[in-house]
């Protein structure tokens, strides 16, 4: 079997072309224009930032994406899905005005920003996937929706998966908030009993009679649940959370699965931005010294090769001193530069190389890979 290619270029810049030029030659090396862009809708999935994080990518990158697209006769717009936990973007409202705090706005990215699974994070489109452990991916609509997908991802650390690249904000990031669920857990929701006012509304969403009020506060039966996650949704109090239980393999290979299920039978392509590699995810309010030097920008028709691609490249760069990569190599009495794995040495409770091998293994990508410097 033939490698995957993966292109890439440094964020080294001249006075004739700077790093906005080297996104677009980037993505026309890597073949964009083989794509037929004439009159289609192209989502592109990004991470606009949760507030107060200021390592999330720069909204000029999407605009480079944007103007593309429709350069080529395209329709885009930027999405992304709610998320599971109580934060700054945990419904579609509160969503768009972070997007836009964050300088994702129409007038900055030349696009609209859609919230791919609606108001409360329940609009979503069951995708049939063949995968071991998901049989219907919940994936939100817009994204399904769209003629072509795009991702455009900031390639760092986190803290349950080891890195977010390409197959983390395409998994779990365009998954709905039951989605979300499903893959981070068993899908069986949780009350926390003192935030709850006991108002009903998990009962009047759920199909399932799953909960029930005793003494004025809701109690989810387990045996009814089948861990849909719209009385996540509606919960005014975000009483209702996800439960826990299933192990950082599970996670990598779930998100493996709804990618293929987001990716499969349209064209999509993948770009990822190796800068400001802080070790958490993009999700915090708040981000960290940067484990690595910038790297550089890399893109693919093959999001398991780039991932792979990023991965390697960030193992052979220098630690950051200062940074929690590099204090946790001192605490080890490691060398910076020792060959080790900085995102198992960031967070050892993790592992990524489940989501690849299974990646490989569900047909989404290949882990061979020839990268391409331009």
């Amino acid at each position: 079997m033939d490698k995957s290619k993966v292109y890439f270029t440094s964020f080294k810049a001249t006075a004739h072309e700077n790093l906005l030029q080297k996104l677009h030659r980037l993505m026309k090396s890597a073949g964009f224009e083989k794509i037929d862009f004439s009159d289609s809708y192209a989502a592109i999935k990004i991470h606009f930032g949760e507030y107060g994080n200021l390592s999330f990518l720069r909204s000029n990158y999407a605009k480079v994406v944007a103007d593309y697209v429709k350069e080529l006769g395209g329709k885009p717009f930027l999405t992304d899905c709610n998320t599971l936990y109580v934060g700054t973007r945990k419904n579609a409202l509160d969503h768009m005005d972070t997007a836009y705090v964050n300088g994702f706005s129409p007038f900055q990215t030349g696009c609209h920003v859609i919230i791919a699974d609606g108001l409360k994070g329940a609009d979503e489109v069951l995708v049939p996937v063949k995968g071991e452990h998901v049989k219907e991916a919940k994936i939100g609509r817009a994204v399904m929706d769209a003629d072509i997908f795009i991702s455009l991802t900031h390639f760092k650390g986190h803290e349950m998966a080891g890195f977010g690249g390409a197959i983390k904000n395409i998994g779990m990031g365009c998954g709905s908030r039951a989605g979300k669920m499903e893959q981070h857990c068993e899908g069986k929701p949780l009350v926390i009993t003192d935030k709850c006012i006991g108002c009903g509304a998990c009962l009047k969403i759920c199909a399932h009679d799953a909960p029930v009020i005793e003494a004025k506060k809701a109690v989810i039966d387990h045996e009814k649940c089948v861990g849909c996650g719209r009385c996540l949704a509606v919960c005014p109090r975000d009483a209702i959370v996800g439960g826990s239980g299933n192990s950082i393999m599970m996670l990598n290979k779930k998100m493996a699965e709804y990618s293929l299920a987001v990716c499969q039978d349209r064209p999509h392509f993948h770009i990822s931005l190796i800068c400001d590699v802080s070790p958490n995810c993009d999700c915090h309010s708040e981000n960290d010294i940067p484990i690595i030097p910038n790297v550089g920008m890399l893109a693919s028709f093959d999001p398991v090769a780039l991932d792979v691609a990023c991965a390697d490249l960030c193992n052979a760069a220098p630690v950051m001193p200062g940074s929690i990569l590099s204090d946790h190599l001192e605490k080890a009495g490691g060398e910076h530069n020792d060959g080790c794995d900085h995102f198992a040495m960031t967070h050892p409770d993790t592992e990524w190389e489940s989501a690849v091998a299974h990646g490989v293994k569900i047909g989404l990508g290949s882990r061979e890979y020839e990268l391409l410097k331009i």
